[in-house]
Parts: C-alpha cells; structure tokens; sequence
C-alpha cells in the first residue's frame, strides 16, 4: 500500500483533510493520532500548546504562551477553578493577555444534582422560552387558564432589570414548568400554550 492509499484510509477515519506530518504521526501511533484528530475537529488546531498542558491541563498559577501564528502570542495564566456548581459546572478563573476572564464549564467527572431544564422548542409557538437568563419574580397565569395573544404570562428580574413575558399565541395554559423565584438560563422552557 502507498502513501497516498493510506492518506485515502485515514481521511475516511478521521473525516479530516490531513497533512503529511498528520500521515507520519498516524503511521508510528494510529490509534493516539486518530484520538487527537477528533479532537482537533471539535477545539480546533491544538499544536500550539505546550504538550504537557494539551495533555494534563494547565495547573493553578502556571503561565504559558501560546503562539497562534508568526508575531501573535497569548498569555495564559490559570488563577483558579470554582468549587462545584448544583448543575455540574465549574467556573475558570484565568488571565488572558493580563486581563482577567472567567468561563463556566461542564465537569463531565460531576453529577448535576439541580437537572436541567427542558428547553423551548422555536417551532413550536405555543412553548414559551425565558428570553433572558434571570430570576421569575412573578407569574400572573394559572394552569389551565384561557390567554390571548399578547397577554401578559410572567415577570424575569436580571441585574435589576425586569423583563415581561407575553403570550405568543391564544390558547390554555396546559403546562407551568417554573415557580416564582426559579432562576432559569435563556430558551429554557416555562409554561405551555395550547
């Protein structure tokens, strides 16, 4: 078999153009360029990292620089990681370039012990969405009441601001999905309109 025939093989597996380093590497580790092939297709290009934080993580305290291309580095410092969140996330306190960022990820080694919400389906006018992420502060339907387009269904509170939610067509409200003081993400599904 020739190079190029097993080029053909490995792009079928990894369903990704590759290079003739991608070649070589696969050639000497299969089964381990296949793994960072898919997860290339899913972060991006990972050779710009430092191999022991692309394989252990960055540790607390410890800054690397990250060279994107030619004249382009970052800086990345990792300050700290949150305790567990109910719903299985962690928050990532880093610097980037000096400036202090934060992201909350999913801890897959976690159970969530708050479960998520059902999210509203767009195609399915009747399913009312939070519109913003925030706190009900006030629903002024009952289950099984009679609405009509427009009128109003709840109150979200986000940084002090409030934001009311209207009802999107006419119908009875057959579901309520959320309880006053609730805090929900945005599209998460709250009441039902049929």
């Amino acid at each position: 078999m020739d190079f190029k025939q097993t080029a053909a093989i490995v792009e079928k597996k990894t369903e990704q153009k590759i290079s003739h380093a991608d070649l070589m590497s696969y050639l000497m580790y299969p089964d381990v360029f296949v793994k960072f092939a898919k997860a290339r297709s899913s972060y991006g290009e990972l050779e710009v990292l430092p191999t022991p934080e692309f394989f252990y993580g960055l540790q607390q305290g410890r800054e690397i620089l990250v060279q994107l291309e030619p004249g382009k580095t970052l800086v990345v410092k990792l300050l700290t990681v949150s305790d567990a969140h109910p719903d299985g996330t962690r928050t990532i306190f880093f610097e980037l370039n000096g400036q202090p960022r934060e992201v909350t990820i999913r801890d897959n080694s976690l159970r969530a012990t708050v479960r998520g919400r059902p999210k509203a389906d767009p195609n399915a006018p009747g399913q009312v969405g939070a519109p913003i992420p925030g706190a009900i502060s006030s629903i002024v339907v009952e289950l099984g009441q009679q609405v009509k387009k427009g009128d109003r269904l709840l109150i979200l509170e986000a940084m002090k601001m409030q934001s009311t939610v209207y009802a999107p067509v006419d119908g009875k409200v057959t579901k309520k999905l959320a309880s006053v003081g609730d805090k929900v993400e945005a599209k998460d599904l709250l009441l039902v309109i049929e």
